[in-house]
């Protein structure tokens, strides 16, 4: 079984900030499969499927950033899943905008959800997919992270939205060196 979590922050006004791009990428990859993450359980969002022979749990935490360990660990115990066949995906402030760069394992950085997973599962090898959301020095990092997407930043997120949701199908079907292999890549302006 390969689990798939989108970290993010519940709440409407929350649906387009940078800090949401992992419900953002989940969001489109189960529209695309016809999915739908709509059942609540384990303090998420969740949806469960057969995808080309593999069960697979799509989980968007409902817990805020900061505790989205409490919700994937929940998860992981339940269904026994090995930490190789979790997939988090977020968004990183230190890649450019519309980057992605999927790794193995690693620490969390400065991202609060991901060192918040790290510590609640007491290990950080596991597979990450990054999304690069960009910087901004002039803005506090926790402002700038919870604000919206511009309207002129669109047009890269719509191609890297869909190459991350590929990324996840060649994840499940072939493994996360595959899916490095493939979509590894680095936006420029």
């Amino acid at each position: 079984m390969k689990m798939i979590v989108g970290l993010g922050n519940p709440g409407k006004k929350y649906d387009l900030s940078r800090h949401n791009i992992g419900f953002i990428v989940l969001d489109y990859f189960s529209r695309e499969m016809r999915m739908p993450v709509t059942k609540v359980k384990f303090k998420s969002y969740t949806g469960e499927y057969l995808y080309k022979g593999e069960k697979i749990l799509l989980l968007k935490p409902q817990t805020y950033m900061n505790l989205s360990g409490e919700a994937v660990r929940s998860a992981m115990d339940y269904y026994g899943i090995d930490p190789g066949d979790l997939l988090v995906v977020y968004d990183d402030v230190d890649i450019p905008l519309g980057s992605i760069r999927l790794r193995k394992k690693g620490s969390g950085g400065t991202h609060n959800g991901m060192r918040n997973i790290i510590y609640h599962l007491n290990e950080d090898e596991f597979p990450r997919l990054r999304f690069g959301i960009g910087k901004n020095d002039q803005i506090p990092l926790k402002d700038y992270v919870l604000m919206n997407f511009p309207k002129d930043e669109f047009e890269i997120l719509r191609g890297s939205v869909q190459d991350a949701a590929g990324a996840i199908g060649v994840f499940i079907e072939d493994g996360i060196d595959a899916a490095m292999n493939r979509y590894n890549k680095v936006v420029t302006k």
